[in-house]
């Protein structure tokens, strides 16, 4: 039996279609629309019965005409036919670009005259191996095309079809390109810099033969272990909803524990909402990059196709995503999402080392998953349940490193050398998450945690006494945090009505385990473009008009002008609030060799654990781990009694994991 819609599920094929046809039919968008982005009001949708029409919103830009709106319809349903509502005007150079728009301009970029003679100064004459990748420009413009829709392009060069044209950068090349008009308006050539002389494929076989790799099999014999209903997923007393929108790509929805008979709510939604990628490189081919990739582009548009065996391994459930194109077509991207489990080696264990009698139990965790790729760059997203009541994000940084050409004999100042004639700038990676909270229930608060020794020498004649300082944070103009392991920072998300056994607010514990700070210039474009990256973790109050951190339209915006730090100005309490969280994940990349010409996997995140949420530890009813009574019994050699006098440490004894893990291997073409 089909499970009926629900108000958050993604939107299909036909909904997209319906509205974009009622759109069509508007004289106003002129003879070659282009469209960005399709996504359910959830503000509105939230008290929706399932198979109720949905209320959604799109752009729709009339390039010709120099105009694009934000169009508001409703889809069909048991209650309605598909219907139009209102159309309000967007600054025409605002809408994020879709690859079809990215397609378009590099198609005639690459045939342009002005490119066709900057190439032929460095000897290439043939240009159907040159790739362009329009980027965003938002603060840079011109001054003399401040009112244009504007992109500039980096350049790039293929020796063959299947060459890898990300290794060999066409250096000192900038066109400025217009995006309406399909237009080169100048180039700026900065000088001829010798091409890359060596190849950066990294197929198979490219480097000498493959080795070998014993086989290894994940199975589930009885099959797996969720349910899944529609987009309700169920597993070992979890349950949620899985989304997907164009801006975000998967997003989480009431994500629930069943402790005993009560499902106790944790959070109502759960994104990755940004993403921001500056490159830190004064070189006139790096300066400009810096990207919002969720904002100018979209991760619904570049998620990637999962595949059997690559992607993730054993049981797998996939979900397809819909997005529409910049053609203003429903896209179907076939396996979109994985659901999977996966052996997380030791929960917890134990060895009673008077007895001998040892007690173990393996984690499994459910994992939901996506992949985007963005040009060069590929980034995984992997939200993991686990069995004690732990939620934690995981991002994964592969692909290739984005470069630039360096002349010969120099080194670069602001980046790493990764092959000759080819540098990797320093760069950063930030990702803006969104977490609504709904621990127990909607009346939430933050507060911030952290370490001090106890000063007062009655209290601590030892000097090894510390207390932990709880500092709630109140409102919105106190919510900007930073992260300090030196002084063992986390936040506590409380339920403000229920409590514990101890008496204390019922909670769940954030931890940002990796961040770092922008180093740049107070003041410059890349500072003042993503204020946001100034914190480790934000705090609002729900607003169904505040849905992304930088803003509806971060394209060519005004700086600074949109987004959080605007928001932090209505200062609007906190304490009992419909709470939004926004961790800040960030890491700091300096490029080394051997990342490429394809980069391992890099790994960051976040973790959302139970602080007093529960009565004791929660996984106390999992079985005894399926291995044997090895796993459970007498450890060999064990001397049941102890001698007297023998130390005795509160370590793990024989921790060691052996196992073979149900983790995955990524391989992603781009878009």
């Amino acid at each position: 039996m089909t499970a009926e819609r629900h108000w958050s599920d993604p939107l299909t094929p036909t909904e997209i279609v319906e509205v974009t046809a009622l759109v069509r039919a508007d004289e106003r968008i002129g003879s070659e629309p282009r469209f960005w982005g399709i996504a359910v009001e959830e503000g509105l949708a939230r008290s929706l019965a399932p198979g109720q029409g949905r209320p959604v919103r799109l752009v729709v830009m009339n390039p010709a005409a120099h105009a694009a709106w934000e169009v508001t319809a409703w889809t069909s349903g048991t209650d309605r036919p598909a219907s139009l509502g209102s159309w309000s005007p967007v600054d025409a150079k605002r809408p994020g670009v879709s690859s079809d728009e990215a397609r378009a301009i590099a198609r005639a970029a690459r045939e342009h005259p002005l490119l066709k003679e900057a190439l032929a100064k460095r000897g290439i004459t043939d240009t159907t191996h040159v790739w362009v990748d329009p980027e965003s420009i938002t603060g840079f413009e011109p001054e003399d095309l401040m009112d244009r829709r504007l992109s500039w392009g980096t350049v790039w060069y293929r020796e063959s079809a299947d060459d890898n044209g990300y290794a060999r950068p066409v250096a000192g090349l900038v066109p400025i390109l217009d995006l309406e008009t399909l237009d080169i308006i100048r180039i700026e050539d900065h000088g001829v810099i010798p091409m890359a002389s060596e190849g950066g494929n990294y197929r198979s076989g490219t480097w000498g033969p493959d080795r070998t790799v014993a086989p290894l099999e994940i199975t589930q014999p009885e099959g797996p272990g969720f349910t899944v209903e529609g987009h309700k997923v169920t597993w070992q007393n979890w349950s949620f909803r899985i989304g997907f929108t164009h801006r975000e790509g998967l997003v989480l929805h009431d994500i629930a524990y069943r402790d005993g008979d009560v499902e106790r709510p944790v959070l109502r939604r759960a994104a990755v909402n940004e993403m921001y990628v500056p490159y830190l490189d004064s070189d006139p081919t790096a300066y400009r990059k810096n990207f919002f990739d969720w904002g100018e582009y979209g991760a619904g548009p570049l998620t990637a196709s999962l595949e059997l065996g690559c992607d993730c391994l054993g049981e797998i459930h996939y979900f397809d995503a819909h997005v529409l194109d910049g053609l203003g077509e429903a896209q179907t991207i076939t396996n979109g999402v994985c659901l999977h489990e996966e052996d997380s080696s030791i929960l917890w264990k134990h060895v009673n080392t008077r007895t001998g009698e040892a007690d173990v139990r393996r984690s499994r965790r459910l994992v939901i998953s996506f992949f985007a790729t963005v040009a060069n760059y590929d980034y995984g997203f992997y939200w993991s349940l686990y069995q004690d009541g732990s939620i934690e994000l995981e991002i994964k940084l592969t692909g290739i490193l984005s470069v630039s050409g360096i002349d010969d004999g120099k080194m670069p100042p602001f980046g790493r050398m990764v092959s000759p004639n080819v540098q990797a700038p320093t760069h950063q990676h930030y990702f803006a998450v969104r977490m609504d909270t709904a621990i127990d229930g909607p009346k939430n608060r933050l507060v911030e945690v952290h370490a001090e020794v106890e000063e007062d020498e009655e209290l601590n004649p030892w000097g090894n006494a510390v207390k932990m300082v709880s500092e709630v944070i109140a409102s919105e103009k106190d919510a900007g945090r930073l992260a300090d392991a030196s002084r063992a920072v986390h936040w506590r998300v409380e339920n403000t009505e229920r409590t514990n056994r101890f008496g204390e607010n019922t909670a769940y514990r954030l931890s940002a385990m990796h961040t770092t700070r922008l180093f740049a210039r107070p003041g410059s474009v890349v500072a003042r473009k993503a204020p946001f990256v100034s914190k480790h973790l934000w705090a609002t109050a729900y607003d169904p008009a505040e849905r992304f951190i930088t803003g509806d339209y971060p394209n060519q915006a005004p700086l600074e002008a949109e987004g959080i730090t605007a928001w932090q100005q209505a200062d609007r309490p906190l304490d009992g609030a419909e709470l939004v969280l926004w961790p800040i994940v960030g890491v700091h990349h300096y490029p080394k060799p051997e990342e490429w010409p394809i980069m391992p996997v890099h790994r960051i995140g976040l973790r959302f654990e139970p602080d007093g949420f529960f009565t004791r530890n929660p996984s106390l009813d999992l079985p005894p781990s399926s291995g044997g009574d090895h796993c459970h019994a007498p450890s060999p050699g064990a001397g049941g009694a102890v001698a007297e006098g023998h130390a005795f440490h509160g370590h793990d004894a024989g921790g060691h994991d052996h196992s073979a893990h149900g983790h995955d291997h990524h391989g992603h073409h781009g878009h």
